[in-house]
């Protein structure tokens, strides 16, 4: 420890220099609060374990007790037993890899930066089809299994919706038919 003054307080001893000031505290020296809230994280991301289905569960191959912890918790009805039983399941995802968990939740709900491109992609296809009447030629030449047709007749009927003001049903089936023909790969160009 530094040179202590006559009379100092112990907390008003602390570090002086930057890199003393600007260190990463190791795990003894984290705040309550800090791990407070970081076990409410990891409880938060225990409450969205609870709304997968086994599949899902299955596939992320979580320890034993974790996942009956998990299970159990999907079948509790009465909100302070479901409460405890979260703050087990929060106690529990300690031992976890929890940030590999959390990505493929992420995956798993479209919030993922690679779904979310995907999907931008998809629009603007869809835009550009309901504006252009080249773009169906590109979209053609670029993904050649694709049915030209079908894509053409939706075009038409999107746009007549959208001129005469009616719910965008062939509009929404043109994305899901583009949702089909395009691959989801990043790699993929417009």
């Amino acid at each position: 420890m530094l040179l202590r003054r006559i009379g100092m307080i112990p907390a008003m001893a602390g570090p002086t220099s930057r890199k003393q000031l600007n260190a990463t505290p190791d795990p003894a020296t984290i705040s309550k609060t800090q791990r407070k809230r970081a076990s409410l994280a990891l409880q938060d991301l225990g409450k969205e374990l609870t709304r997968l289905t086994p599949d899902q569960l299955a596939e992320l191959k979580l320890p034993d007790r974790l996942l009956d912890a998990v299970l159990a918790a999907q079948r509790i009805s009465k909100f302070g037993a479901l409460r405890r039983q979260l703050q087990y399941i929060g106690r529990l995802m300690h031992e976890v890899d929890a940030e590999a968990i959390a990505a493929r939740l992420r995956t798993w709900m479209g919030v993922s930066r690679e779904a979310n491109a995907h999907l931008h992609r998809l629009e603007r296809w869809r835009m550009r089809l309901l504006q252009d009447d080249a773009a169906l030629e590109e979209l053609a030449g670029s993904f050649p299994g694709c049915d030209s047709q079908k894509l053409r007749q939706l075009v038409r009927s999107a746009r007549l919706e959208q001129a005469e003001g009616r719910p965008p049903r062939s509009s929404r089936a043109l994305f899901q038919e583009l949702r089909r023909i395009l691959p989801s790969d990043p790699g993929s160009s417009d």
